[in-house]
């Protein structure tokens, strides 16, 4: 179960009202609005508790998204890349996101840097949807899953902070 401050946070991101995926070229544009004021209240939410944590841009037809998420792990930043599609049953189906850097050091990864979300998020997405939108996503399951492995990663050192890098190549 969530904890009361994540079910508080979520319970500000706006929910979606338009059922439409990227194949519905009528409604489509509808759902994207809908998503990026979605996104901009959820990060506003976050800076607003000094919890800005990712960056996100789509492509111009939104059906490619790429973009940044950080973790801090002992006042460290650990930065990486995410991307995903949405897929053509969207809201039916949630995107697959992908963390490339940490493709194959994980358990809980698919290949291709994709993140396993089928335990706990896939079910969430089910009940919720088309109402969930990126912004939960990005809150229910990218944010919980770093969370999680990033720290493990770190303690097992298949993740190494880029200044500790840079002084192992130093020497």
């Amino acid at each position: 179960m969530a904890d009361e401050a994540t079910r508080r946070a979520v319970s500000q991101i706006p929910l979606l009202k338009t059922h439409a995926g990227p194949r519905d070229r009528a409604l489509w544009p509808q759902r994207l609005k809908e998503e990026y004021q979605s996104l901009i209240r959820f990060v506003e939410q976050n800076k607003e508790a000094d919890n800005d944590w990712f960056r996100l841009e789509s492509s111009p037809d939104g059906t490619r998204w790429t973009g940044t998420c950080w973790f801090i792990h002992e006042l460290l930043r650990y930065e990486f890349r995410v991307e995903f599609d949405i897929p053509v049953t969207y809201p039916d189906t949630a995107p697959e996101v992908a963390v490339p850097e940490l493709d194959g050091k994980t358990a809980k990864m698919y290949r291709g840097g994709r993140i396993c979300l089928t335990e706990h998020f896939a079910p969430l997405w089910a009940r919720n949807s088309p109402r969930f939108g990126l912004a939960h996503l990005m809150a229910l399951g990218l944010g919980p899953w770093l969370a999680v492995e990033v720290p493990d990663l770190i303690s097992k050192g298949l993740v190494v902070h880029k200044e500790g890098q840079r002084e192992t190549q130093a020497e």
